[in-house]
C-alpha cells in the first residue's frame, strides 16, 4: 500500500492545468481555464480547469475531479496505478506504508498469486518455443492458424507440455508453494490424493488485467479431446464476469481509436490484432455482463459487436441488447458473411478493407434488432407482437430522454406501428423498470443497512437546540425561494419524501454508482452538501452559558461549518442513514488536524504576499503628490483592500482542502460524491437582491444549512407521526381501546414537537 504522506504529496505535486494539458488545449479564462472535454465530442469548450482547487469538470458530461481521477479515466488505470502514473511524472519515490499482520498476510498471498501466474506464463511460453512437443504441436498449430511471432510476443502465447505433471514438479524445483498453484487452478488433485497439471497438450492464452498482471490461463486442446477449451477457475485474482480477454493489448487503441470492437474467442482478438484492428477485446464466449460492460465504459462508450453472419450469429447478436442500451452506450451490430469468423475475415482482408467493410455494414443495435424480428416473423402475427414488445422494452432500457424518442420514430418507420402507441408502450415499460430498479435498490438497502431500521425512531432533541439561536422570521422569508419546504409527501428539488425517485435523477444516482439508502436521501444530501463545500469556514458564534455563573460574561464560542452539524446531530440525538454519507462526514471529522497543517502553511503564505501588497501599495501612495487628508484615505483604503483580500483567501484555503484531499481519495463513491456536490449544476448561480447586489451561496449559508437542518428533523417527526398513524388505525380496527389511548398521547407529543420544529424553521438566529 502507498504510505498516505506519499498520496499525498502526489497530490500536492500534481498540478491539475499541467496533467489536463498534455492531452488537452487550454485557454485561459479568468481564474480558470476552459477547452474541450476530453471524454466527448463537443465543439463548444464545456470542460473547466480549477488550478487553485486542483481539479477538472466538464459541465456537458459530468466528468473530471482531481489529477488522480483524471489520469483514471483518460487512461482507464485504477487508482493505484494513477497514483504510480503521476508519481513517475513528477519524479516522487513511491513509499510504501507498513502492512498490518492482516493486511500483510493478504498482500501476501495475492502478491504470491500473480508471482505463481507470471512463473506459469513465462514456463508455458519457454515450452512453446523451447521444447521439441511445443515446437511440433503448438508452433505448428499457430503457424497453420497465420499468428505471427510478433502476436505470439505481445499476447504471451504459451504450451502445456501434455505430461501429467510437467509443471507441478516445475513450480516444485523452482520453490513455489504448490497450494498456491492450486487456488489458482493450474494444479488439480486427483482422487488418490496426487497434484496433477489441468492444462495438458493444450496451447495456452495467458488473460491479462488492465495492468498488465495474468490473472488466468485459458487452454485450446490441439487432440480432440471432450472439451475444445478449459479455462481457470475463478480465483482471488480472477472474476470472470468483470475480465475481457485481450484488454491489456487493447485499451490504449481503445482510448485513441474510440471505439472499442467485442468478438467472442481468443483467435477473434488475435486475427484481428494483427490486421491492424488493435482495439478488440473477447468476451471468451460467455454471456456479456455488468462487469465487462463497466470496463468497456472505462475506455469508450462505443462498442461495435462482431459476430458470424449465419443464424447462430444473428442470435448471439440479440443476446444482452437491454443490458447494453441501460449502460448509456453507443452499441452496433456487424455481422460478416456467412462462413467468416473475424479471425478467418481478418485474414481474408487488409486492415483498409475491415475498416471499410466496417463503415458500411454495422448498425445501430436497436435498428438491427428490429430488421431481424420484423424479417423473420412478419407473417405470424402473434409472434410479430411479441416482437415488436420485445423491441420496445430494449427502447425502455435506453436512460437518455431523447435517444429514447429517436428510437421510437425510427422503430416506428421500420415496424409500421404509429409512433404515438409505440411511445405509450415504451413510457410503461420505462416506468416498469425504473420502479423495479428501485425496488431492487430498497431491498438491497434493507439488506445492507441496519441502521435504517432504528431510523423511525431518532426523533430530535429539541429542548437541546435552545443553546443555539434561531434565524429570523425576515432573514428566512428574504429567500423563501431558495428552497421548499418539506410537509408530508412534499416534493423537494426532484425527490419526494415517500422514497419515489425522480427518473432522472435516479439514473444519475446509478451512473454514479451511489445507493440510495433511505428516503431522507435528498434532506441529508442537502447537510452534507454544505459540509464538503464549507467544513472548515467559520460559520457562527452563539453564547455558552453551561459552566459561567449567572453574573459572569457568557463564553462566546465560535463553529464552524463542520462543528456546527456535528454539535446539531448529536443534540438531536441524529445520525445520517444513508451510509455513504455517513462515511463522507466522518471523513470529514478526521480532516481537521491535516486542515489546520494546511491552513498555516496557506496562510504563512497569504501574509507574505499581503505584506508585499501592503509595501507595494504605500510606495505608490508615497511617489503622489498628495496632502494629509489624502494619504490618510489612500492608506485607510489599502488597508480595507488588503483586510478584504485576507477574508476572501482564507474563506477559499477554507473551502479548497476538502476538495483536494476528497477529490483524490481512494474509494470510488467518495470521489465521485465529492465531485458531485463540489460542482453541481446550480452551484455558480447567485441570488440577485433588490439593491441590485449578488449574494452568493456561502453569505447565504446562516440561513440555508439551519434550514435544511430543521426540514431533515421535521420529517423525522414526519416519518414517526405517520407510523403511529398506522399503528393507531390498526389499534381502531381491533377494538383495542387502550392501545388508541398510549399512541394517541404520544401523537399529540408529536404533533407538539413538529409545531415547536414549525417555530424554529422561521425563527431561528446564529451570530455570524
Amino acid at each position: 500500500m502507498i504510505d498516505p504522506a506519499t498520496v499525498q504529496r502526489i497530490n500536492d505535486v500534481a498540478d491539475i492545468v499541467e496533467v489536463v494539458g498534455d492531452y488537452v488545449h487550454l485557454i485561459r479564462r479568468g481564474a480558470n481555464y476552459m477547452g474541450l472535454c476530453p471524454f466527448h465530442n463537443e465543439r463548444t469548450p464545456s470542460f473547466s480547469v480549477n488550478k487553485q482547487r486542483n481539479f477538472c469538470y466538464c459541465f456537458s458530461c459530468k466528468k473530471g475531479g482531481s489529477p488522480v481521477n483524471f489520469i483514471m479515466e483518460k487512461e482507464g488505470l485504477n487508482y493505484h496505478e494513477a497514483l504510480l502514473h503521476l508519481a513517475k511524472k513528477y519524479g516522487i519515490e513511491v513509499v510504501e506504508r507498513e502492512l498490518s499482520d492482516e493486511e500483510r498476510a493478504k498482500q501476501s498471498e495475492r502478491e504470491s498469486m500473480f508471482v505463481a501466474n507470471e512463473w506459469a506464463m513465462q514456463h508455458m511460453e519457454k515450452n512453446l518455443t523451447e521444447t521439441e512437443e511445443g515446437r511440433d504441436i503448438g508452433l505448428t498449430y499457430l503457424t497453420q492458424r497465420g499468428v505471427t511471432d510478433a502476436a505470439i510476443k505481445a499476447f504471451h502465447l504459451g504450451y502445456a507440455l501434455d505430461k501429467g505433471y510437467a509443471l507441478t514438479e516445475a513450480a516444485g524445483k523452482a520453490g513455489f508453494n504448490i497450494n498456491v498453484f492450486k487456488k489458482l487452478g493450474l494444479v488439480g488433485t486427483s482422487q488418490q490424493g496426487r497434484d496433477y497439471d489441468r492444462f495438458r497438450g493444450r496451447v495456452i492464452f495467458p488473460i491479462l488485467n488492465t495492468a498488465g498482471k495474468v490473472i488466468a490461463f485459458g487452454g485450446r486442446d490441439l487432440k480432440g479431446g471432450i472439451a475444445k477449451y478449459i479455462n481457470s477457475p475463478e480465483s482471488e485474482l480472477y472474476k470472470k464476469s468483470n475480465e475481457l480477454y485481450g484488454i491489456y493489448q487493447a485499451k490504449s487503441a481503445i482510448v485513441s481509436e474510440k471505439k472499442c470492437f467485442l468478438v467472442e474467442g481468443y483467435m477473434d482478438v488475435i486475427g484481428m490484432w494483427q490486421c491492424g484492428m488493435k482495439n478488440v477485446v473477447a468476451s471468451s464466449g460467455t454471456a456479456l455482463t455488468d462487469g465487462q460492460i463497466a470496463m468497456i465504459h472505462r475506455f469508450t462508450d462505443d462498442i461495435t459487436l462482431i459476430y458470424d453472419g449465419d443464424a447462430a450469429g444473428i442470435k448471439a447478436s440479440l443476446r444482452g441488447i437491454d443490458m447494453l442500451v441501460s449502460h448509456n452506450l453507443k452499441v452496433k451490430v456487424l455481422l460478416l458473411p456467412d462462413g467468416d469468423d473475424p479471425d478467418s475475415f481478418a485474414r481474408k482482408h487488409t486492415p483498409e478493407e475491415f475498416r471499410k467493410y466496417v463503415e458500411e455494414h454495422e448498425t445501430d443495435i436497436i435498428r438491427f434488432k428490429a430488421q431481424v424480428m420484423l424479417d423473420t416473423l412478419k407473417n405470424d402475427p402473434q409472434h410479430r407482437i411479441d416482437a415488436i414488445n420485445s423491441v420496445v422494452t430494449s427502447i425502455a432500457h435506453i436512460p437518455d430522454n431523447v435517444a429514447r424518442d429517436v428510437y421510437v420514430q425510427e422503430c416506428s418507420m421500420i415496424l409500421n406501428i404509429p409512433e404515438e402507441s409505440i411511445a405509450k408502450s415504451v413510457a410503461r415499460a420505462r416506468a416498469q423498470i425504473v420502479q423495479k430498479m428501485k425496488q431492487d435498490r430498497l431491498r438491497k438497502q434493507q439488506r445492507q443497512s441496519s441502521e435504517t431500521q432504528s431510523q423511525s425512531s431518532q426523533i430530535p432533541n429539541l429542548s437541546q437546540n435552545a443553546q443555539l439561536h434561531a434565524h429570523t422570521s425576515e432573514s428566512l422569508q428574504q429567500h423563501e425561494s431558495d428552497q421548499e419546504t418539506v410537509h408530508g409527501e412534499n416534493v423537494i428539488g426532484s425527490y419526494q419524501v415517500s422514497g419515489t425517485i425522480n427518473e432522472t435523477d435516479f439514473r444519475d444516482r446509478q451512473a454514479s454508482n451511489l445507493q440510495l439508502q433511505s428516503p431522507l436521501y435528498p434532506l441529508e444530501k442537502a447537510v452534507i452538501k454544505y459540509c464538503v463545500r464549507y467544513s472548515f469556514m467559520k460559520f457562527c458564534s452563539y453564547e455558552d452559558t453551561t459552566s459561567q455563573e449567572q453574573s459572569a460574561t457568557p463564553r462566546i464560542v465560535t463553529l464552524d461549518v463542520l462543528s456546527f452539524v456535528e454539535e446539531e446531530l448529536r443534540d438531536s440525538n441524529m445520525k445520517f442513514s444513508v451510509s455513504l454519507f455517513s462515511r463522507m462526514f466522518d471523513l470529514l471529522k478526521g480532516m481537521r488536524n491535516g486542515f489546520e497543517t494546511y491552513s498555516q502553511h496557506r496562510t504563512a503564505e497569504l501574509e507574505e504576499r499581503l505584506s508585499q501588497m501592503r509595501k507595494d501599495g504605500y510606495d505608490k501612495i508615497s511617489e503622489k503628490a498628495l496632502s494629509v487628508d489624502e494619504i490618510r484615505r489612500e492608506e485607510q483604503k489599502l488597508e480595507q483592500n488588503i483586510t478584504t483580500e485576507r477574508e476572501t483567501a482564507i474563506k477559499e484555503i477554507c473551502k479548497d482542502y476538502p476538495c483536494r484531499i476528497l477529490g483524490s481519495h481512494e474509494d470510488d463513491d467518495i470521489r465521485r460524491l465529492a465531485l458531485e456536490l463540489m460542482m453541481e449544476k446550480h452551484h455558480l448561480s447567485n441570488i440577485y437582491l433588490k439593491d441590485g447586489t449578488t449574494e452568493l451561496e456561502e453569505d447565504r449559508l446562516s440561513v440555508l444549512l439551519v434550514r435544511a437542518l430543521d426540514e431533515w428533523k421535521n420529517e423525522l417527526i414526519n416519518q414517526k407521526i405517520r407510523e403511529l398513524l398506522k399503528k393507531f388505525h390498526a389499534a381502531s380496527r381491533d377494538g383495542n381501546i387502550e392501545k388508541q389511548t398510549e399512541i394517541q398521547a404520544e401523537l399529540n407529543s408529536l404533533m407538539n414537537m413538529r409545531k415547536e420544529m414549525s417555530k424554529y424553521i422561521g425563527e431561528r438566529i446564529v451570530f455570524k
